[in-house]
């Protein structure tokens, strides 16, 4: 599998507690909870699981994705065994997603699974985030210059990020695409502006603009 086309920076599941601490009910899953979600992440990114993952994963639905509505946060395995089989479980499905960043990205695991810029900048890709964070100062175009495009269900094409819609309606993706490309010009202008030629030198390797999968 190639890697992933970038959708957003920043959590890719829920969050949820780390082993040991309090659990936060109705605000961050519980680490059995967090681990099933690695593995549903996994799945949904284009992981194969073997036979005992998927028997493994059907004995926890029923604890851990109960039918009735629930407050997240509460859910845990009260057989140990299987709590650690599950556990063993996402830890090779994080493995398997941390290899599947980007060029200039990375896979995270934190209280969430998180995807982050890389802030190298001797690397052969940049990421535009990497760029705006070591900025450390405001650049107005940084919002759209960082979108990734995707398409409506009305057929529209849009640029954003994971939540907002920062350009659009366009007609094709190219107009789409066309918004952010202008949007990182004036980034490269806005950099040389504040004395960061050090960055906006970085520009000729910041990845093409990301295209959502329909």
């Amino acid at each position: 599998m190639t890697a992933l086309t970038r959708w957003h920076v920043g959590p890719w599941t829920t969050r949820g507690t780390r082993p040991g601490s309090p659990f936060e009910p109705g605000l961050k899953r519980t680490p059995d909870e967090l681990n099933f979600d690695i593995v549903g992440l996994s799945r949904i990114l284009g992981r194969r699981q073997t036979l005992p993952e998927e028997m493994l994963v059907r004995r926890c639905q029923a604890a851990l994705r109960p039918t009735d509505p629930r407050l997240c946060g509460i859910q845990i395995l009260t057989d140990p065994d299987l709590a650690g089989d599950l556990a063993e479980t996402a830890e090779r499905a994080f493995t398997w997603i941390a290899a599947q960043a980007p060029s200039g990205y990375e896979f995270v695991l934190t209280d969430a699974v998180e995807l982050r810029p890389l802030l190298d900048l001797d690397a052969p890709v940049v990421a535009i985030e990497a760029v705006i964070h070591l900025a450390g100062v405001p650049l107005p175009a940084a919002r759209l210059a960082a979108s990734h495009v995707r398409r409506s269900t009305s057929g529209h094409w849009y640029a954003g990020d994971a939540v907002c819609n920062w350009s659009g309606p366009h007609d094709t993706e190219a107009a789409a695409v066309a918004a952010v490309q202008a949007a990182r010009e004036h980034l490269v202008t806005q950099l040389q502006t504040a004395a960061r030629e050090d960055l906006a030198r970085t520009a000729r390797r910041w990845p093409p603009v990301p295209l959502e999968p329909a």
